[in-house]
């Protein structure tokens, strides 16, 4: 598994709620790539509650939108944007679970739209959250234009 090195890290203005590891409010996510999947490793805090030592609905689906939108960045290198989501909510996750575990991958493309399924795992390995998204990955010009997106690299990349 090779860390995804974060193609904004060094972007003025950069503060992206999933993904910006200087925002104080946000989740500071870190994604890895295992394969053809998309993975991130997320320990949960009870100021993300919804209810009583339970992840918010909310939240969950920001950590599975935002594993999604890697995927894109990584195996297609482009940047994004969600047009829709679907998640199912099949068991409560804790916020008093030591880490879980966010995988994504393709399931299908058809020209600039992509399918991705992600899901949502607890601590003892069951999936709690499921989603399906549909992205729409920009041409790779206008994702450096406009998103100042370059290329999205792993450690151990060739340079």
């Amino acid at each position: 598994m090779k860390k995804i090195i974060n193609p904004w890290k060094d972007v003025e203005g950069y503060n992206c709620f999933g993904c910006a590891p200087q925002n104080p409010s946000g989740l500071k996510m870190e994604f890895y790539e295992d394969g053809d999947d998309i993975v991130s490793y997320w320990k949960p805090d009870d100021k993300y509650q919804g209810w009583l030592n339970t992840l918010h609905g909310g939240i969950q689906a920001v950590l599975l939108d935002e594993v999604c939108g890697w995927v894109v960045m990584r195996k297609l290198q482009t940047a994004g944007v969600t047009s829709k989501m679907e998640t199912r909510y099949l068991k409560p996750v804790h916020t008093t679970d030591k880490l879980l575990t966010l995988r994504a991958s393709i399931r299908e493309q058809r020209r600039n739209i992509v399918i991705i399924e992600a899901t949502l795992t607890n601590e003892s390995g069951e999936v709690c959250t499921q989603a399906v998204c549909t992205y729409f990955a920009f041409p790779r010009e206008k994702a450096e234009h406009e998103m100042h997106f370059h290329e999205c690299k792993a450690e151990g990349d060739s340079m």
